[in-house]
């Protein structure tokens, strides 16, 4: 049964490619309106696909967001039901300028598809339902019961799937959720995630005349908003990279003496991940940790963009009356969302200067998750890829949060295996954002071999 399974999936390798490619014109970007006719098309292209490879219950779940694409096979007594998560939306693709090609007309280019959406996460999400054509059109059916679950704002604010699984979760009966949405260690080494940094994502607003004023005419009495941003911003952090809000160490634990000794092991050179993937002239954070501590074990405070006041050419003498900021907080397991993003408020608003005033409001907030390498949904994925790339899987934790694998543990229970098939160099986000066209095919056959090992 399996080799049939393989055999298919490597005679439809090029239809498999040519359908990701055809996914990948769909701009459906989630964060800008006017791609919500886009947005309807890429979901209606799921739902198409699924029922041609004969899954049931296909549906678009409408509501206040992007539809939810769900669908289900539910016909295989005492084996386990696996949840398939995945996310059709994609990120804008500015500045257009540095793409070396269209974002929405996939190129290839050394072995790597160009396109937006290509690792993040069209091309992942695709493979595992290429997974599950390969058995559907093998043998009838897959070998175990499974539940599809795939959204259309996993890169805004994923209301629409938070409010499906706060009422559904409990229902959903799943064993476990696979997510293919994170990377590879390095290119050949499989590599399974075992926890993620949970996230608070905040804006400030400081506040301080009633209107903007001229600085020659009131420029040494005016409260300047821009400059309490700056004092905020200053007490946050401090220069050696340690975060100021009291308490928001409290919760943090070390990672396992397991955990260390496996990390040491790993082919990382901190000077080539400076040169390479960074690209500044030194790496910055905390004293005393390594650059994969802290990228995984360590929390984190960033700015990511302020705005108020006159930025255009020229000159424009004005203090402004407001000023936002926005500031996002990573999260280590056992750290509480509620807590820090508390703390956090209480103190931004210890930190204002006398004459303005802030609000500080909380855009999204999810807690870290955190796997046990003990269990049979891990330890089967792992043999999965082996068996796939022909090397040891290694086990590392993800910088990044994926806000549902927190949510599928809290109304449903179930825990989430994150089986990546990307690279570190894959451009998520940015432009030129690529996935390397075999990682596409060998996670189609780590994903169905999984599916198989599943299998009672």
């Amino acid at each position: 049964m399996l080799n049939n399974f393989l055999d298919y999936c490597r005679a439809n390798r090029e239809r498999h490619l040519e359908q990701l490619k055809d996914l990948l014109r769909i701009p459906s970007i989630s964060a800008l309106p006017e791609h919500k006719n886009d947005i309807r098309r890429a979901a209606d292209f799921i739902a198409d696909d699924l029922r041609s490879m004969g899954l049931r219950n296909v549906a678009l779940v409408e509501g206040s967001g992007n539809p939810l694409v769900v669908a289900d096979w539910i016909d295989e007594p005492g084996q386990p039901t696996l949840l398939l998560y995945g996310h059709y939306d994609v990120q804008p693709p500015d500045p257009l300028d540095e793409w070396l090609s269209p974002p929405f007309e996939p190129t290839e280019r050394d072995g790597d598809l160009y396109a937006r959406g290509a690792v993040d996460d069209k091309g992942q999400m695709l493979l595992i339902l290429k997974a599950v054509e390969g058995w559907m059109k093998t043998s009838g059916k897959p070998p175990i019961n499974l539940k599809v679950l795939i959204e259309g704002e996993e890169e805004t604010d994923g209301a629409m799937l938070a409010s499906y699984l706060a009422e559904n979760g409990k229902a959903l009966g799943a064993d476990a959720a696979l997510i293919c949405d994170t990377e590879m260690f390095a290119p050949g080494i499989p590599t399974i995630s075992t926890a993620l940094r949970g996230i608070i994502y905040t804006e400030i607003e400081v506040r301080g005349a009633r209107t903007d004023l001229h600085s020659g005419n009131y420029g040494g009495v005016a409260p300047n908003p821009l400059q309490g941003i700056a004092e905020i911003l200053s007490g946050l952090k401090d220069a050696q990279g340690r975060i100021l809000v009291p308490g928001f160490y409290d919760d943090v634990q070390p990672p396992s003496v397991a955990e260390a000794e496996a990390w040491s092991g790993l082919p990382f050179e901190e000077e080539e991940f400076r040169e390479n993937e960074v690209g500044s002239s030194q790496l910055t954070g905390e004293p005393g940790f390594s650059a994969l501590e802290r990228i995984w074990a360590r929390p984190t405070l960033e700015v990511h963009g302020i705005r108020g006041g006159f930025v255009g050419d020229g000159a424009k003498t004005v203090i402004p009356a407001k000023a936002t900021v926005k500031v996002s907080m990573r999260l280590v397991p056992a750290m509480n969302a509620q807590k820090i993003a508390e703390a956090f408020k209480a103190h931004v608003a210890a930190l204002t200067p006398a004459g303005m005033s802030v609000e500080t409001t909380i855009l999204a907030a999810s807690p870290a998750s955190l796997v046990s390498t003990e269990s049979v949904f891990i330890q089967k994925g792992a043999a999965a890829l082996e068996d796939t790339f022909d090397a040891k899987t290694v086990y590392i934790r993800c910088g990044g949060s994926i806000p549902v694998v927190g949510e599928l543990q809290r109304y449903a229970g179930i825990p989430s295996v994150l089986m990546g098939f990307g690279l570190p160099d894959d451009n998520l986000h940015a432009p030129n954002e690529k996935f390397h066209i075999d990682n596409f095919y060998h996670g189609i056959e780590a994903v169905g071999r999984y599916l198989d090992k599943l299998a009672h």
